[in-house]
């Protein structure tokens, strides 16, 4: 019994951390994008936008605006 029991605990357990580390991570990486212009335009780049000086500006302040919880 402890032979599907055990092994279903822990792909839940180990779902749940690499979720929430996913979570922490992604976050993190907003954060530095906020302060950092040049990581948003390579990100707009990498998704096939060229933002202008102006829609950077703009870019940044939606960022900053914005609740992270």
């Amino acid at each position: 019994m402890w032979n599907v029991i055990l092994p279903i605990i822990t792909l839940i357990v180990g779902a749940a951390g690499g979720f929430a580390g996913g979570v922490f991570y992604l976050r993190k990486q907003i954060e530095k994008m906020q302060s950092n212009p040049e990581m948003l335009q390579k990100m707009a780049k990498q998704m096939g936008y060229n933002l202008n000086n102006q829609q950077m500006r703009k870019a940044q302040s939606m960022m900053k605006n914005q609740k992270l919880r």
